[in-house]
């Protein structure tokens, strides 16, 4: 072989001893053809490839750039020299003696090179990247191997006179054209028509160099360093990296897997079957149980079916196996990048041992050439580079991979959710699905950052111990011994401590249940002076969670020793046993220093493989959830025709449908025809599926047999109304466009005029969640407007005028469904109660149990005296005046809430979660308030609106958006951190690290002593004493080293602990003495988010941020002290490394901690979204709109992804900059090591070499704990501006008032005023009114007029602006919050109960006795029924009391206003929650039994105050009448108008 390259280039091809002198250099032969075949052979290998987009390329070619023309005049530059080489290779050839034939191959390989890189310059024109990686690589490996004839030319010119000028300058113009080329290719060039596509996101068009260093990314960071980042500021995501786009290939994979999958199951089943062989063997136990259940529910009635749920037999089984098969499918192609990634850097993890062998051999030789120190010097840096390139990219792949997999899965369960079938809909909570959206899906993601671990670790430990072995032989495995020793003990350790966790969130739930019923039920705990009963409560369960936190704490504490000890232990036993085997082991620097940084590159995939064990279980679980709910069945619709049918819009064909598969059929046989433009009522008693007839035409129900026909397009009113978080205006148009008249005409229509008048920016006004500030009236009529705006054939409205006023329900009825209505010509059916419109309508329809009983014309069914007129009969007879059973009826609406319930949730309450009852709750509690706080700025700010829409109202955003902190975070929250924990807590620990660390120093510095007796006893025998001492001080030293760690962490735990228990204590103290507006203003979320998360992150992540933080910095410290020991020069090297770390630190710390900010930012939508498309589910397939919501949630989760995005990348762009850094700080301590060779003994050199090495890691962990530490030291200061939050007046003061206060009830208001907050208007404009000793008042008026804020200001919830309220002669502002409110009772709007016993519900502090307490449900009409309950007074009330009916509840709160028994009694009347029958007995129960007491009624209906002494009329804030309803009645005032709209003409009428 070398005989024909001899003869090739005509000189010697390769001669060893040219190496082995001090000027060493390689001969010409080599340098002209490996040297120069190796880059162009890479370059052809892989060029080609290049030009493909020149060939198949639709697109038409980007314009020129100067970029592109500076390219390509270099190429042509140097196909030149290759043209002029060759040329001047025939003119010698001519002259003398025939050349080498390598002067001739050479310049046409050249030649033929510089041609296909113009081609390629021109092909990349095609791209959007127009530069090639392949190019820049191909430069960078020519210049490298160009440099070894650079240098070999330039000594042999400076030595002799240059014997070939023309070549030697050709060459030298050609390596300076490269460098050229080289350096222009590492910039981006990008064409101006992609210029726009560039601002939304530089990486498209980045140069490879720029890609590989994150260079683009760099603007960013300085524009987050300069201002906080807003989501406007963060780069679009490529296109192929949209939710939508993945979504896609996903769905594709998914449905064959799921298909395939789903035929397995099958299978399994039949096998089973088969198994068994008696079919009903393994179903007998759920059988019976649910036996069971149903005879529970004959015995109470009003209990919500749980038992189908859970308990009844095993789960069913599920399609399995198919997700990870699909996702591997689908993301196959990084999967695969990052494996080639991650092995390049595994194998050169293990170059750098040997390397730093070499150099210790080359320090301790004397006989060694300089140069090789050089380059040993030289090839660290560049491994240490090519690695850090290598891991940087393929982290940036993993993190890809794990947004990209979290991204689809979310957008799978998004989009199941919306076709799910209402019986799977059932199996799990809102609650639920959305924790698979956020917990399964991000565990999805945690586990693909590092799921190559699974293979790249047990080869990193293979490999670690096969070079291990081949320093140290067999006695390795003494070291490799004690690793495995301790995986055992710390996953003994890590069950411990899951276990206790487990516990924990068993503690941390049910603090959180009772923390957000709390903050759900706050108006009721104000009301009655509860709040210090459930103070208690939650500090006792709070008191539990601290003490597992602490003995967490101390398992964690043992592990982390553990921990730190292993690599100590591994070496100890290690070295001892390698130098006590064996008299002639000597350990020298080469051996330990090379072993030491060997079992530091074993120490990380150790440690991981555990981790990514026990993370792929979890996963797993994960993995099976999210299989059975993606697998389960859809909505089967196919019972649902669209045929067209002459003469009939709907026609149900002996329709049966159940709620389940296999339940009861929930409505029968039934077969109607509608026809179209007619209008047809839904009659019937409670319960008899009415809501069930709606929900099968939506095609919410299993069709059982027969079918629907709907011809024309459908428009929904559901009977909770289904309001989103966005603009009035939104609601209504709900994704239509826009017609000005149409819209105006549809809103007054609707009765939302002077609703819009009242709110602060008119249609403008943003509706908080579940429209918590519109009124549960208002709510309804905006359901109503946005089936009317849709315009469609069909309108099914679902007792749309339950929760309106008797007078609105009238005039909706006539503006809208009524004959005259909007709708006159379309179809309408409408489910209702209210008798006074059945005359009205074409066709009523009467369901009994399920079935249709009759239907005809009203005069019809009158006439046929059936179960219709026993309907009627039962409510009132015919005679009395329409309007009054109107208000009836509207009673009746309540019923029907628990009515459905029996026989299943109807469908728009979903099943019972949480989500559905705080909806109902929250809307309750604060609708009133809500309704006032938002009317103030009433139509003046209307007027103004008009002229200068820009500027918000005040009061037109309900809820102030959250204080997003930005900037720095201020220096005062580590302090007040620290004085939480304790100062000198902290001190000793700090103490306790520092001692950690300088016996760290002592230990390596003791090694590398230990390891210089090589040198010293050389060729003599070692003495044993010395040995002994040797390993004794070496092992004394480590132990020392952990002890002190273990001191420190224990102390820290302490004191964590106790950080934790002051700051809970004063947030929740604070939370329950801030005022009623401050939670009107603050959604519940948010607070509830200072309990869980913030505290979660005091609890738990600070700390451990903390103690990371402090051993991090230390560890840092310290290897450059070691390094500065061997070679003190290393100290000038620092000072601008240190500088250069510091900024990128400070650049990339603010803007890291902007993006973590918004990405939490921008995830609550993602979730919030999600539960309210759950929650309206039926209204959305009613509309039709499921792909409206499908975009509307992929854009979402766009915003979440690309600020995710920008993090990850932000992160590998500070690891490239940093791992820069410790490359440098490898290099130069290995240079320095090189300089001053004659002086350093090898011990010393492998010391500050090996801990240069091990140092760039560390600096990666000093970045990243500072900036989560300074993310989570954010809880700190939220939790502080809560507990920051403005107080309420004293619980108790000085003043306390006369025992068996008030004694006679008498209240007197003097010119009083009052408003919600500082910047309204006054909401009572100066009342004065006398209300004496036991009187009975009824207040009344409009919506609005200020009656809730009567009760309000009795309670002081509100504080007065002006004038008193005097009880029993005391001035109420002048004593205690509790002394008042524990001394006064209310029955308040709705009945709020609390999770825990019935006894807690009724008398929280245990102040009366159990006959007391019998005694107050006798005479609420509870007894029997809880008598009947087998716990009794213990029976436990589920959250929010959803085991109880609504008229249970009411009930409760009655019972709980008779055992208070004060002498003042305030009911705030409940809207149409009760049913007439509930009502009837709360009304003569608050007449007997309070008949001493003073009582105001609240009202809204008329008629239950016709009988009170007074009756007092509220308009604006002001009484415009008081006096007896006789009297007001002759008045013909504002009394008399109202009394005429609810059809009261004298007071006998109204007699129930």
């Amino acid at each position: 072989m070398s005989a024909a390259l001899e003869e090739f280039c005509g000189s010697v091809f390769w001669n060893a001893s040219y190496l082995t002198r001090p000027d060493a250099d390689l001969p010409v032969c080599f340098q002209q053809t490996v040297l120069v075949w190796v880059p162009l052979g890479f370059f052809w290998i892989l060029a080609p490839w290049q030009l493909l987009p020149m060939c198949k390329s639709r697109a038409k070619k980007s314009s020129v750039t100067k970029l592109y023309i500076i390219k390509q005049v270099l190429a042509t530059l140097l196909m030149l020299t290759a043209v002029a080489e060759l040329a001047l290779a025939f003119v010698e050839d001519t002259e003398q003696a025939p050349l080498p034939a390598v002067q001739y191959t050479n310049p046409s390989l050249y030649i033929a090179t510089w041609l296909l890189v113009l081609l390629i310059h021109d092909a990349r024109r095609f791209c959007l990247r127009r530069d090639s990686g392949i190019l820049f690589c191909f430069w960078t490996l020519s210049l490298l191997c160009g440099i070894l004839p650079f240098q070999s030319l330039l000594r042999r010119a400076l030595q002799a006179p240059i014997s070939d000028v023309p070549r030697f300058v050709l060459f030298f113009i050609s390596y300076g054209l490269q460098l050229l080329l080289f350096l222009v290719s590492g910039f981006s060039d990008v064409a101006p028509e992609t210029k726009e596509i560039t601002k939304k996101n530089p990486e498209v068009t980045a140069s490879f160099l720029s890609s590989i260093t994150f260079e683009w990314y760099t603007s960013m960071v300085f524009k987050g360093y300069r201002k906080p980042l807003e989501i406007e500021d963060i780069w679009e995501l490529k296109g192929k990296d949209k939710t939508q786009a993945i979504y896609a290939v996903l769905e594709k994979n998914m449905k064959t897997a799921v298909r395939k999958a789903q035929a397995e199951l099958e299978k399994r089943k039949r096998k089973k079957r088969r198994r068994e062989g008696d079919p009903d063997h393994g179903n007998n136990v759920s059988k019976a149980q649910s036996q069971d259940i149903l005879v529970l529910e004959e015995k109470q009635p009003k209990r919500k079916k749980k038992g189908d749920k859970g308990d009844s037999g095993p789960r069913k089984d599920f399609p399995r196996g198919w997700l990870v098969k699909t996702l591997c499918k689908t993301f196959w192609k990084n999967l695969l990048l990052s494996v080639a990634f991650k092995l390049v850097h595994d194998a050169l993890v293990f170059v750098s041992p040997q390397l730093l062998k070499l150099l210790i051999a080359f320090v301790s030789d004397e006989e060694s050439f300089a140069w090789q120190g050089y380059l040993y010097a030289i090839l660290l840096f560049l491994t240490a580079l090519i690695q850090s390139l290598c891991l940087q990219q393929y982290f940036s792949l993993c993190f890809q991979l794990g947004i990209n997999v979290r991204a689809s899965l979310i957008a799978a369960i998004y989009k199941k959710a919306l076709t799910m079938s209402s019986a799977t809909r059932k199996e799990s909570t809102v609650g639920e699905t959305v924790n698979l959206m956020s917990a399964d899906a991000q565990r999805f993601m945690d586990t693909a950052n590092f799921v190559h671990q699974l293979w790249s670790s047990p080869l990193q430990i293979i490999l670690s111990i096969v070079f291990l072995w081949r320093e140290l032989g067999p006695s390795v495995l003494a070291g490799i011994a004690v690793i495995v020793l301790l995986i055992p003990i710390n996953g003994l350790l890590v069950a411990k401590a899951k276990t206790i966790q487990v516990r924990n969130m068993k503690n941390k739930d049910e603090r959180m249940k009772i923390m957000s019923e709390i903050l759900n039920g706050i108006k009721i705990l104000k009301l009655f002076a509860w709040e210090p009963s459930f103070e208690k409560r939650v500090n006792e369960v709070r008191a539990r969670e601290l003490k597992d936190l602490v003995n967490f704490s101390y398992l964690q504490s043992v592990s982390i020793f553990l921990f730190t000890c292993a690599p100590l232990l591994v070496s100890l036993a290690s070295f001892a046993v390698y130098v006590l085997v064996d008299e002639n082991n000597i350990l020298d620097a080469q051996k330990a220093f090379t072993a030491i940084s060997l079992f530091n590159v074993l120490r990380f995939p150790m440690a991981m493989l555990p981790l990514v064990l026990s993370s792929l279980v979890q996963t797993n679980v994960s993995t099976a959830r999210l299989e059975r709910y993606l697998g389960r069945e859809d909505l089967d619709t196919s019972a649902i025709h669209h045929n067209p049918i002459a003469g009939s819009a709907v026609r149900f064909s002996e329709a049966t449908f159940a709620w389940e598969q296999d339940g009861n059929a929930a409505i029968r046989d039934v077969t109607l025809d509608i026809a179209p433009g007619s209008l047809v009522a839904v009659v019937g008693a409670v319960g008899s599926g009415k809501s069930s007839l709606v929900s099968a035409m939506l095609g919410e129900m299993e069709n059982i047999k027969g079918h629907i026909n709907i011809q024309g397009s459908l428009a929904y009113v559901p009977q909770q109304p289904w309001i989103q978080n966005a603009t009035l205006k939104d609601n209504i148009l709900f994704g239509s466009e826009l017609d000005e008249a149409r819209y105006q005409q549809v809103i007054e229509a609707c009765a939302l005029l002077p609703d819009l008048e009242l709110l602060p920016a008119g249609d403008q006004t943003e509706i908080g969640e579940k429209g918590i500030n519109l009124s549960g009236g208002q709510k309804q009529r905006v359901s109503l407007a946005r089936a009317l705006y849709s315009n469609a054939d069909i309108y099914v409205l679902d007792d749309p005028l339950s929760a309106v006023d008797a007078h609105v329900g009238k005039y909706l009825f006539e503006h809208v469904l009524g004959p005259k209505g909007l709708l006159q010509k379309k179809t309408r059916i409408l489910v209702t109660h209210s008798i006074s419109f059945l005359p009205q309508v074409d066709n009523i329809v009467v369901l009994v149990a399920g079935a249709v009983s009759e239907h005809g014309s009203y005069s019809t069914l009158l006439a046929n005296r059936g179960a219709f007129a026993q309907f009627l009969n039962l409510y009132g007879s015919q005679e009395e005046d329409a309007s009054e059973r109107n208000t009836t009826a509207v009673a009746l609406a309540g019923d029907e809430e628990q009515g459905d319930e029996d026989i299943e949730p109807c469908v728009e309450e979903g099943p019972d979660d949480v989500v559905t009852m705080t909806l109902k709750r929250d809307a309750s509690i604060r609708q009133r308030e809500f309704s006032r706080s938002l009317s103030k700025s009433s139509t003046n700010s209307w007027k103004k609106a008009q002229e200068e829409p820009p500027k918000k109202l005040k009061g037109q955003q309900l809820i102030e958006k959250e204080a997003v902190e930005t900037g720095k975070v201020k220096f005062s929250m580590y302090l007040r951190y620290l004085h939480a924990v304790g100062l000198w807590y902290s001190f000793w620990v700090a103490m306790g690290y520092v001692g950690q660390y300088v016996a760290f120093v002592g230990t390596n510095l003791w090694l590398s002593a230990w390891t210089d007796d090589a040198q010293h006893y050389l060729n003599q025998t070692y003495p044993t004493e010395q040995r002994d001492l040797r390993i004794g001080v070496f092992g004394a030293l480590g132990v020392s080293q952990a002890l002190f760690l273990l001191f420190a962490i224990i102390l820290s735990a302490r004191g964590a602990m106790r950080a934790s228990r002051v700051m809970h204590q004063q947030l929740l103290s604070n939370i329950l003495r801030a005022p009623m507006s401050f939670f009107d203003t603050t959604p519940t979320g948010r607070i509830v988010n200072r309990f869980a998360k913030d505290i979660f992150t005091i609890d738990e992540t600070i700390p451990m941020s903390f103690r990371s933080w402090l051993s991090c910095f230390m560890a840092i410290i310290s290897t450059l002290l070691m390094i500065s020991l061997a070679t003190p020069f290393f100290a000038l090297v620092i000072i601008p490394l240190s500088i250069f770390y510091y900024f990128v630190l400070r650049f990339y710390v603010s803007t890291s901690r902007q993006l973590r900010r918004l990405d939490s930012v921008t995830r609550s939508p993602i979730y919030s979204h999600f539960g309210e498309t759950v929650s309206g589910l039926s209204v959305i397939r009613a509309f039709g709109h499921q792909e409206r919501f499908l975009q509307q949630n992929e854009s979402t989760m766009d915003i979440n992804q690309k600020s995710v995005y920008s993090w990850i990348v932000s992160n590998r762009w500070l690891a490239i900059r940093l791992e820069f850094v410790g490359s440098l700080v490898v290099f130069f301590s290995a240079l320095l090591a090189v300089i001053s060779k004659g002086t350093l003994e090898g011990g010393i050199v492998g010391l500050s070499v090996s801990s240069a090495l091990n140092v760039t890691q560390t600096l990666n962990w000093l970045v990243r704990t500072s900036s989560e530490l300074e993310t989570n030291i954010v809880a700190v200061e939220r939790v502080h501006e809560y507990t920051k939050v403005k107080n309420e007046a004293p619980w108790v003061t000085e003043k306390r008032p006369p025992h068996g206060w008030p004694s006679k009830g008498e209240i007197q208001f003097v010119d009083y005023k009052v408003r919600y907050r500082p910047e309204l208007e006054l909401v009572l404009q100066g009342i004065t009114c006398n209300i004496g000793s036991t009187e009975k008042v009824g207040v009344v008026g409009r919506t609005g007029a200020g009656k809730s804020s009567l009760t309000n200001c009795l309670f002081r919830v509100l504080e007065a602006a002006g004038g008193t309220i005097i009880i029993d002669e005391v001035d109420i502002a002048t004593i205690g919050l509790h002394d008042l409110r524990k001394n006064l009772t209310i029955i308040p709007q709705d009945p709020v109960l609390f999770s825990g016993t019935l006894r807690m519900n009724l008398d929280p502090f245990d102040q009366y006795t159990d006959e007391e307490v019998w005694k107050a449900l006798e005479l609420a009409h509870l007894k029997t029924y809880v008598q009947d309950l087998p716990e009794g007074l213990l029976h436990l009330v589920s959250e929010a009391g959803e085991n109880l009916s609504v008229g249970q509840r009411q009930l409760v709160c009655l019972a709980r206003a008779l055992l208070r028994k004060a002498k003042i009694l305030i009911l705030d009347e409940a809207t149409a929650a009760v049913d007439l029958e509930t009502d009837h007995l709360i009304q003569t129960t608050i007449r007997s039994e309070f008949a001493d007491c003073t009582v105001l009624t609240i009202a809204h209906r008329l008629h239950t105050i016709m009988d009170s002494n007074r009756v007092m009329v509220l308009q604006a804030g002001r009484i415009v009448e008081y006096d007896s309803p006789e009297e007001l009645l002759k008045k013909h005032g504002a009394f008399s108008a109202m009394a005429k709209d609810a059809g009261i003409t004298n007071i006998e009428s109204t007699v129930l």
